[in-house]
């Protein structure tokens, strides 16, 4: 009987340690939890617009109209911060509009294979600065390079920010224009994207 006894308190002992432990397991993801911020791209008022600089005519002007996107922030150690801005090609508005098939095909975006890019900041700290410098990866048709871009962030209210960026990149860095369009004698290299993006507390 005392054998039983003994028995008896060692288990509930165990069961008890087992529990102290799940309950500090399950408080710690807890916290780890509340401690991401995540931030919603308001696509009613955001915007994203691009420019190729053109010789001896008009740039080349347009804007997308899908994209989406979130931001994370790590409210503990302020470093495993992420953010990721998706952007239909397809549905690129632009000045030059007779053009917009032979910019969307193969030659350019080929958005049929290739319908979405893609800007990924990957980690990075921060802790409430008005302005970032970052080394963001841009992927365009499958190929994804690095591109270094400032970003302006604005906060309106604890519940709403604003973010500006100006990215540039090459254009022959991403294949977008082969064959004669590669040339960059009238349809120069460089593209620049503005974004002007705001982004609401989930």
């Amino acid at each position: 009987m005392k054998k039983l006894i003994l028995l008896q308190e060692s288990t509930l002992k165990k069961t008890v340690k087992k529990l102290i432990y799940l309950v500090l397991i399950l408080s710690c993801f807890s916290s780890y939890g509340f401690a991401k911020e995540r931030w919603i791209l308001d696509k009613k008022i955001s915007e994203i617009t691009f420019e190729v600089p053109v010789l001896l005519a008009k740039n080349v002007m347009g804007k997308f109209n899908t994209f989406d996107g979130f931001v994370e922030i790590d409210t503990l150690d302020q470093k495993n911060n992420k953010a990721i801005l998706s952007v239909n090609i397809n549905s690129l508005e632009m000045n030059y509009k007779k053009y917009k098939n032979l910019i969307l095909s193969d030659i350019f975006f080929n958005s049929d294979k290739y319908p979405i890019g893609v800007i990924d900041t990957k980690k990075f700290a921060y802790n409430n600065e008005e302005k970032l410098n970052l080394d963001i990866e841009l992927t365009i048709k499958g190929i994804t390079r690095l591109v270094n871009t400032e970003l302006l962030v604005i906060r309106l209210t604890n519940d709403l920010v604003q973010i500006k960026s100006e990215l540039k990149f090459s254009r022959n860095d991403f294949n977008i224009g082969t064959g004669n369009w590669k040339n960059t004698t009238i349809l120069k290299d460089k593209i620049k994207i503005n974004s002007n993006i705001f982004l609401f507390k989930e």
